[in-house]
């Protein structure tokens, strides 16, 4: 399977809380819900494009928690979103979950408790489709690292908020190609990037021209 990762975030990278104001407090995060109002028709319709693709879904505890709190209690059978949420096989990488989880999501959970990137690599080589991660930043962080992440889907908010849960707050230099784009009519930037590698250069003027010279990749 390819490893997909999905995100809302912020022009300044922030990815903390996008759903609601109690979504997420930790570190007494005041601005939950920025990505409440945005869902005009372009978001929308990524949005549900990403879960059409859903073959198995990678969650850390956090963000599982929430999911499962939530998602479970959407009957409504015209909503694909959670038709393929409630549904999907679920990995969660967290050693204080029990073996295969509780609650409403019990039976289509499996814990990853050790041997996380070994696991998600076996995974991955394990049948066809889309092993989809969303949220879960620290999870994502860790996948980001060890190049595990075949596509990466970002939904950019134009919203600063200055504080916050960061995506690459400690990434290490990463190229990417932007394979789609899409401009929402609120601003919104709908992306799919794919890891490339990390390029620099410098321009210089020579014989009275500017131009880029000593092109380098990269990390």
């Amino acid at each position: 399977m390819r490893l997909t990762a999905h995100e809302f975030m912020t022009l300044d990278g922030v990815v903390q809380g996008p759903g609601g104001a109690e979504e997420d407090t930790t570190g007494g995060f005041r601005w939950g819900g920025w990505g409440a109002t945005i869902f005009d028709e372009v978001v929308a319709e990524t949005v549900d494009g990403w879960f059409a693709g859903t073959t198995a879904l990678l969650f850390g505890r956090t963000t599982y928690d929430m999911m499962a709190d939530y998602w479970p209690q959407v009957t409504d059978p015209d909503d694909a979103v959670a038709a393929r949420l409630n549904a999907a096989p679920k990995h969660v990488v967290s050693t204080t979950l029990g073996a295969d989880g509780d609650g409403p999501w019990a039976s289509t959970t499996h814990v990853i408790d050790a041997d996380a990137t070994e696991r998600i690599r076996t995974l991955k080589a394990t049948g066809d489709g889309e092993l989809q991660v969303h949220g879960s930043w620290q999870l994502m962080q860790a996948l980001l690292a060890e190049r595990l992440v075949d596509e990466l889907r970002l939904i950019v908010v134009p919203t600063v908020i200055g504080e916050g849960k960061r995506l690459f707050e400690q990434a290490r230099p990463t190229g990417f190609e932007v394979t789609d784009a899409r401009v929402a009519t609120n601003g919104c930037v709908a992306m799919t990037l794919v890891p490339a590698p990390f390029r620099t250069a410098t321009f210089e003027v020579v014989d009275g021209k500017e131009r880029m010279v000593d092109e380098r990749s990269g990390a």
